[in-house]
């Protein structure tokens, strides 16, 4: 279609158009065009050049032989015209004439004769006469006339240079070569040998018909042999592109092998069509067989391609799937986000995401990770998702952490009878001394030592309730470095009576954090008392934040402190755990089990002697409903 906007602009439009109609569509008939002008150019180029060289040369050739009679002219002539009058009648100048043109005229019809439609003679210049014309019997009344003073014979006479002219003069349309009579220095006259243009023109006009004979035979049988090759060239390149239409909707099909460059071309294309269809098949083989479920949508969010995994989760054939909006795949109205819609829209991928993805009839654990797909020039055509049931590692999970639990069950008992042992026995010893002792100052002095004891047993207790019934975490806007800060005065105390320094990098564009404030509370300050006890003596506690890829948030506390074995990293977040002496072995459990309930990671990395680094990772939000 040729649209354009302004009055130039439909100017230049239909021009183009004019010009798109005027040239072929079909290769045949642009290499045909293309072979037109190949083959008639330098053919037309050719003949125009033999026919103004023809020509040329003719023009010469007749130059050189007019100016040759010119000169037998001059040679018969002898010492001039001075010799030849009679000295008695030199005075009278028709008597003059007379006598020159009795002695000259018959030579000058002999040369004439000789060579027919040549017309030559002398001129006088002291008798301002015509001498002799050649042959006389057609030319003999010229003899005495004058020529006109525009005549190009005075110029020869005056220059003394030989000249050739062509145009009207004395006989008519005429080629005249004109040759200045020079005796003892000066210039007597001149001698004319000419001929009649037309006679010229006949011979040029004879050499133009062959040169064109000779060019269109030329041009007859370069297009006669063009269009016979480029026949055959248009029907195999036609075999070709109608294999590769079939190609396109059956690679199994191939195209016909063809003579010369042209069937190297078609083998290369059916072996690259081969090659395509092994891939093809390839990667329908890992589609099918892989136990992971990929889905493709296009720029729409429509199902474009379901391997057989993922239509066993989400109970959907492909025909069932292809073609529909992904979102009409899941339970609606629950204010779920997709991950893979949200990958569509922003150009934001999803790696290894744990989601819950609500179907018509059930909820789905899954691992998704999503990414854009691009064609080759870079431009978003849909996403892609790559996903795995967690259904059967989450039921294997469950059924460890029973085992786990009940083989922890054994220490949490022998923890428990320990730490609530002593204390009471303790208690008891007290008490007992003092239910003998009727002295007050003994009532005061040991009276504190059993509120000790009791509010020891308190604070065990709580922490042990804290770690056998966690809560569910309240989800709120949070910010990290707020609470780092919070946590940082109730430790300040105890940090600088130890001359330990606490140093803070803390990213100040950390972004908010969907949390529970009092929850994360617990966990940093755990993690700061536990870095204050580790260091004894003098040192630093280093706190940093950042915000990792994949919406992360992460919290680092670092200490110089005497550091943990190897041996015992795998035991630190056991209950009734510890390196100190005092310690309950709780902090640690409590801290990870809060972790775990947002979804989030915690890791130690220690070396004894050399201090230890505990890194919390937890993702920034916890939308209800998040799906694949």
């Amino acid at each position: 279609m040729c649209l354009a906007g302004g009055a130039a602009g439909h100017i230049w439009v239909a021009e183009s158009c004019t010009v798109n109609r005027l040239f072929p569509s079909t290769l045949r008939g642009r290499l045909l065009l293309m072979t037109l002008a190949v083959v008639s150019v330098p053919v037309l180029l050719a003949a125009s050049t033999l026919e103004r060289t023809g020509r040329a040369a003719l023009l010469e050739e007749k130059t050189a032989k007019l100016f040759g009679l010119a000169r037998l002219l001059d040679a018969h002539l002898g010492s001039g015209f001075d010799a030849l009058a009679a000295p008695p009648d030199a005075a009278a100048r028709a008597a003059a004439i007379r006598t020159l043109n009795e002695r000259l005229r018959s030579y000058t019809d002999i040369v004439a004769d000789a060579n027919p439609g040549v017309g030559i003679g002398y001129y006088s210049k002291t008798l301002d006469a015509i001498v002799t014309y050649g042959p006389s019997r057609d030319y003999g009344d010229k003899v005495g006339v004058s020529i006109a003073r525009t005549h190009p014979g005075w110029k020869v006479m005056a220059t003394g240079q030989p000249l050739v002219e062509s145009g009207p003069l004395v006989r008519g349309h005429i080629m005249n070569a004109m040759l200045p009579i020079v005796r003892d220095g000066h210039v007597e006259g001149y001698i004319w040998a000419n001929e009649l243009t037309h006679a010229i023109d006949e011979q040029a006009r004879a050499m133009k018909v062959a040169a064109i004979a000779v060019t269109a035979v030329g041009l007859a049988l370069g297009l006669g042999l063009s269009t016979l090759l480029l026949a055959r060239l248009a029907a195999d390149v036609g075999a070709i592109k109608d294999g590769l239409g079939r190609m396109r909707l059956d690679l199994s099909t191939s195209i016909k092998p063809a003579r010369g460059e042209l069937g190297e071309i078609a083998g290369a294309v059916n072996a690259m069509a081969e090659a395509l269809r092994d891939a093809r098949s390839l990667n329908e083989n890992i589609l099918l067989s892989i136990s992971d479920g990929v889905i493709t949508l296009d720029h729409d969010g429509s199902v474009v391609a379901i391997n057989p995994a993922a239509q066993r989760m989400f109970g959907k054939s492909s025909a069932e799937a292809v073609g529909r909006p992904y979102r009409s795949l899941l339970r609606g109205g629950e204010g779920f986000a997709s991950s893979l819609l949200d990958t569509l829209r922003s150009g934001r991928e999803h790696v290894a995401a744990e989601l819950e993805v609500p179907l018509v009839d059930r909820t789905l654990s899954l691992s998704a990770s999503t990414s854009l797909l691009r064609d080759r020039a870079g431009a978003i055509i849909g996403a892609v998702a790559v996903l795995r049931d967690l259904s059967d590692a989450r039921e294997l999970r469950l059924q460890v952490m029973r085992a786990d639990r009940l083989a922890a069950l054994g220490e949490l008992v022998a923890g428990i009878a320990h730490d609530i042992r002593n204390p009471l026995t303790s208690i008891r010893g007290f008490v007992q001394y003092l239910e003998r002792s009727e002295d007050p100052r003994e009532w005061k002095t040991y009276a504190p030592v059993i509120i000790r004891q009791v509010d020891g047993l308190n604070r065990f207790i709580g922490e042990l309730l804290a770690f056998a019934k966690p809560q569910a975490p309240r989800y709120g806007s949070v910010q990290l470095n707020d609470l780092v800060r919070e946590m940082l005065l109730l430790v300040q105390n105890r940090a600088e009576a130890h001359s330990i320094t606490i140093r803070l990098e803390l990213d100040p564009a950390l972004p908010v954090l969907q949390a529970d404030g009092e929850q994360l509370k617990q966990v940093l300050l755990n993690l700061l008392i536990n870095a204050c006890q580790a260091i004894p003596e003098a040192g630093e506690i280093v706190v940093r934040t950042a915000l990792d890829p994949a919406d992360w948030l992460r919290v680092e506390v670092s200490d110089g402190g005497t550091g943990i074995p190897a041996e015992q990293l795998d035991k630190v977040f056991d209950p009734f755990f510890s390196t100190k002496p005092a310690g309950t072995g709780l902090g640690l459990a409590v801290a990870h089990r809060i972790v775990e309930a947002h979804r989030g990671t915690i890791r130690i990395a220690s070396e004894p002697d050399r201090g230890t680094t505990v890194t919390v990772r937890l993702p920034r939000t916890h939308a209800p409903g998040t799906a694949a």
